[in-house]
């Protein structure tokens, strides 16, 4: 969509005479870091929940991994709404309102009797909240206050959320081994309402509304305005981009991404470890231990994607998850030995490192609208989460194992690094197609 320059906005926010010696940018992207570490302690539950749920109330892990599908399938759907939104009422507004529903959804379930009411509190609601947290957010402040290091300031933020994995897996799992789940859900609960005030005081929703440039830009962008229309503007972006190859080529890919990440990993590891013995909190340790690499593996694949080709970043980046997926399952036991060690620091490496060049290869595609085409990347990718989740709950009860969900998972990801690999650069629409 273009954008007009009117010449009242830059009279309202007139460039600084002196640039500061720190951007602003800086300081946005480090507001938005610790405002996506405060949101992921609602990230970093649903795998701890299975197994107190099905004791305390009987229900299935098919039936509980239902409920984490819709948190995980609402959090993709919601995503690019959430960015047209954030074009519309401002990045600050939208944030606050869904902090404060992840917390009202994560506080109720500590009432809940029946499993409607686990889907309704943690699939419904905790699902819309975390979804307009999405990476949409992440790229749209990229977007906005970068015109350099997009690559680098993707994959810091993208790392926030595995940074907050770090800080609340270890605390939430010894909540829930020494207390009770309900404590860890209130703690989900403050933690979200806890980052408000951050978010409302010091985010900006652009550069314009301090008088500043984009961090890297040679001339001065006024704020656009509001644009009307938010449903109809997402819809409309959906409706072009699924006429192009690429689109379905990067949502394949990152749903196998999600697929084989928050749908498997994060929802299903803790119990599939536990089948062999591992107490739960030295599980969850070892899930929070991947956090810590991951911060590293993203930071790096950032930078990388600054500098290297983004399509076979990627498919490196599927390859070796998919393999590593394949031996995972002679590595789960009863203690913790160095191969297992070996696997959670080269799969914590990669696991959102496909984040910044797939944002790359979209402002690549699609330009103006890359925020909300990768919000809808980012929905197939929740789409392909929610349905390992559920199927991955669904085969432990019929098989009484995770193997075979491991095994598909590591094809699925050969499958991704083909696609990535056909991926073709944007034609430029200057040059006749029949020029030699």
């Amino acid at each position: 969509m273009p954008q007009t320059t009117e010449p009242a906005a830059a009279l309202q926010h007139p460039k600084p005479a002196r640039a500061p010696r720190i951007h602003r940018a800086w300081f946005v992207a480090a507001v938005t870091f610790v405002t996506i570490i405060g949101a992921a302690a609602f990230r970093s539950l649903p795998g701890l929940l299975i197994e107190p749920l099905h004791t305390e109330f009987g229900w299935s892990r098919g039936t509980i991994g239902a409920a984490i599908s819709v948190n995980l399938a609402l959090y993709g759907l919601t995503a690019p709404f959430a960015a047209a939104l954030m074009d519309r009422f401002g990045i600050r507004r939208v944030v606050a309102v869904a902090l404060t529903v992840i917390a009202l959804g994560s506080g109720l379930t500590v009432w809940m009797t029946a499993a409607w009411q686990l889907l309704l509190c943690w699939g419904l609601l905790v699902g819309l909240g975390s979804g307009s947290m999405a990476l949409a957010f992440a790229a749209t402040v990229t977007n906005r206050w970068f015109t350099v290091r997009r690559g680098l300031v993707t994959g810091i933020l993208t790392a926030a959320s595995a940074s907050g994995q770090l800080i609340f897996l270890p605390l939430l799992s010894w909540m829930v081994e020494t207390y009770d789940w309900r404590p860890a859900a209130v703690t989900v609960a403050l933690a979200a309402l806890a980052v408000v005030p951050f978010v409302w005081l010091l985010l900006r929703d652009h550069p314009a509304d301090v008088g500043l440039e984009p961090y890297g830009a040679d001339v001065f962008v006024p704020k656009p305005p509001p644009v009307t229309g938010a449903a109809r503007r997402t819809i409309g972006v959906l409706r072009s981009a699924v006429r192009t190859g690429p689109f379905w080529l990067l949502a394949g890919t990152f749903a196998i991404c999600g697929a084989s990440t928050n749908g498997l990993i994060q929802t299903h590891f803790v119990p599939a470890a536990h089948d062999h013995g591992l107490p739960v909190t030295a599980a969850a340790s070892l899930l929070a231990v991947i956090g810590v690499f991951d911060v590293v593996g993203t930071i790096a694949s950032g930078w990388f994607t600054d500098r290297f080709e983004p399509r076979r970043l990627l498919a490196v980046y599927y390859a070796l998850r998919g393999l590593s997926l394949l031996f995972l399952p002679m590595l789960l036991g009863p203690a913790i030995h160095p191969p297992m060690i070996f696997f959670i620091v080269f799969y914590g490496l990669d696991w959102v490192a496909t984040v910044p060049p797939t944002l790359a290869l979209c402002r690549e595609q699609y330009g103006e609208d890359s925020a909300i085409v990768f919000g809808w990347v980012l929905a197939s990718h929740q789409v392909g989460a929610a349905l390992v989740a559920w199927l991955g709950g669904v085969a432990r009860d019929v098989f009484g194992t995770y193997d075979m969900v491991w095994y598909a998972s590591g094809a699925l990801c050969a499958a991704a690094a083909l696609m990535a690999l056909v991926i073709r650069r944007r034609p430029r629409p200057s040059v006749p197609a029949l020029a030699v």
